[in-house]
């Protein structure tokens, strides 16, 4: 063989060494930016336990004879809770109960005996504060993860009321 043969190998080493010192400008790969979005409707939700019992509204014992005034407030169950995505405007309406007649009545179990009572947002039961009958009442909330329903009751007792234990079951109904 002579000098100025060479062999496939002997030539292909320096051409690697060449190709391979060449840089080659690197392939960009073009980028984009996308937009992820998502959309939070106003709600509420009632969660716990029984969430078919709400509460309770007692007036307490009162005297069978005479006249008495006695005012109670809602007392929310302890299971429940009611929270809405804040700034939600909520209402609720309250039925006339059970034993509507022109007025919510409390009534005694076997018999007909009936004790008025009405319903409000305050305490201080001003006409203003009245609850009327399936009529919706804008609330307000401060705290949007724990409502608790302003509902107030005052009774009126006169005369002579039978002894016993007068009940009335209302449906409250929230809108939002």
């Amino acid at each position: 063989m002579s000098g100025q043969e060479r062999t496939a190998a002997g030539w292909l080493s320096p051409l690697c060494v060449v190709v391979c010192c060449i840089s080659f400008p690197a392939r960009a790969l073009p980028t984009q930016t996308f937009q992820v979005t998502a959309s939070v409707v106003n709600g509420c939700v009632i969660s716990g336990t029984n969430t078919g019992v709400f509460g309770t509204l007692n007036f307490g014992t009162r005297p069978g004879v005479g006249s008495a005034s006695a005012s109670a407030s809602f007392v929310q169950s302890s299971t429940i809770t009611l929270a809405c995505t804040p700034g939600t405007a909520l209402s609720m309406s309250v039925n006339g109960g059970s034993n509507y007649s022109s007025t919510r009545n409390l009534k005694i179990a076997n018999n007909t005996d009936l004790v008025a009572y009405a319903l409000y947002t305050s305490a201080s039961a001003s006409a203003a504060s009245a609850i009327p009958v399936n009529q919706n009442v804008a609330l307000t909330y401060s705290n949007a993860n724990n409502i608790t329903l302003p509902i107030y009751g005052r009774l009126q007792t006169s005369g002579v009321r039978r002894a016993g234990t007068y009940s009335d079951t209302l449906t409250v109904t929230l809108s939002w």
